[in-house]
């Protein structure tokens, strides 16, 4: 047993440096005074990203990317916490059979709902319109969300709500009373983990997104299909800053590991 516990240990550590070798080299490279990517950077400097604010390109796609993974995250929130509560409270036919299609998409490969959506979305005219990127970014973040309020509601008492209730409440005043604060950090959490699926989102972008209108990754995609320096390092960077700071975020509410079903 105890040699046991020192293999997993190594095999944990292991895979955490796998993990963040990536961040390890990125991070590094965007500091560089050279003009090409190099690991380690060679010298020291903020060039690249000062230059950040001299690409317009980069600053509309940011913006395009928070812009849309906030109305996804809204829109997760809202059906995705309705359709979570329904499951948990009611006696549906076919529930785990429900519950598996909504969640289908964290099953699915991405690439293969991107071609879905694609070829779903073209006759009624809303491939690489707005409504049909937001639609998309909508269908792969509710089930994070689902998940998570689940998960929320798997220790809720429905004795408080009986109790509100028979004390005179009405169903709106129980949710919004009752119900609402006790699930609030797990519908907080879906919302983030939903914004941030959005927001790092590539392979269902590549199907969706328009001349027109692009997201930050799919601008950082572009530029290393065009030619890779130092300033698509300086962006990943950004990229990996907002990550981190959501996701420590979404450990200090609820978990991460809660997505997926984790103990407390």
């Amino acid at each position: 047993m105890k040699y046991l516990g020192k293999i997993r240990l190594g095999v944990a550590v292991i895979s955490i440096i796998y993990i963040l070798i990536p961040l390890i080299v990125i991070i590094p490279a965007s500091f560089t005074s050279a003009n090409y990517p190099s690991f380690p950077a060679q010298g020291f400097s903020f060039q690249w990203y000062t230059m950040l604010l001299d690409r317009p390109e980069f600053i509309e796609a940011l913006w395009n990317s928070v812009k849309f993974a906030v109305l996804a995250a809204f829109f997760s929130v809202l059906f995705g916490t309705l359709g979570a509560l329904a499951l948990a409270k009611y006696d549906i036919p076919g529930k785990s059979y429900i519950t598996s299609i909504l969640t289908a998409p964290l099953s699915v490969p991405q690439l293969v709902l991107g071609i879905a959506l694609l070829i779903y979305f073209t006759p009624m005219m809303l491939s690489g319109t707005s409504t049909g990127f937001l639609i998309a970014h909508t269908v792969i973040c509710i089930p994070y969300v689902i998940r998570l309020v689940l998960t929320g509601l798997s220790g809720f008492d429905y004795n408080l709500e009986r109790a509100a209730a028979i004390l005179g409440a009405g169903p709106a005043t129980v949710f919004w009373k009752v119900t609402l604060p006790l699930i609030r950090p797990a519908i907080i959490s879906g919302g983030l983990f939903a914004f941030l699926t959005s927001f790092d989102n590539v392979t269902i972008s590549l199907f969706m997104v328009s001349s027109d209108m692009r997201t930050l990754p799919i601008e950082i995609f572009s530029q290393m299909q065009d030619s890779y320096n130092p300033l698509v390092a300086s962006v990943s960077s950004v990229v990996i800053f907002i990550s981190v700071i959501l996701i420590v975020i979404l450990e200090k509410l609820q978990g991460v590991g809660k997505a997926f079903g984790g103990s407390h």
